[in-house]
């Protein structure tokens, strides 16, 4: 689909609970304004593992239809910078997410638990693909 029918939904964090996995019990909270954009913030709640998370994010830059980067301002990690690109290809859009995330103990970063946390990211970003190539394939 064209990048500026693409882009509007991922503009809309609603869209978040369609494209996150129901075991996460991902919620949006609360956006403090109408349109998003550069500055807007942005509250979750969802399950980790059964554990409850708050989890607040910042639109950091926003440039429609082009990409926005998110990043996180408080939640279940040390870091999260999460820039999503949108290019034309054809007809089509390529999106591209990249993720840079870090845990919140710096030794826990060479221990088994960070393969683990990189295989549920992994399977979040899973689910989204399959998702998204059935709402726009």
């Amino acid at each position: 689909c064209p990048r500026e029918q693409v882009f509007p939904f991922f503009a809309d964090p609603l869209n978040l609970e369609r494209l996150t996995p129901a075991f996460l019990h991902f919620h949006v909270r609360r956006r403090d304004t109408v349109e998003v954009g550069e500055g807007t913030l942005l509250t979750y709640t969802l399950r980790l593992h059964g554990i409850p998370v708050l989890w607040r994010t910042r639109i950091e830059e926003w440039d429609p239809p082009h990409r926005f980067v998110d990043t996180q301002l408080f939640g279940p990690y040390a870091e999260w910078h999460h820039t999503h690109t949108f290019e034309n290809v054809g007809a089509g859009t390529r999106l591209t997410d990249v993720v840079r995330y870090r845990l919140h103990f710096s030794l826990l970063q060479r221990t088994p638990l960070m393969s683990w946390v990189h295989r549920d990211v992994q399977r979040i970003f899973e689910y989204r693909q399959s998702v998204i190539a059935s709402l726009f394939g």
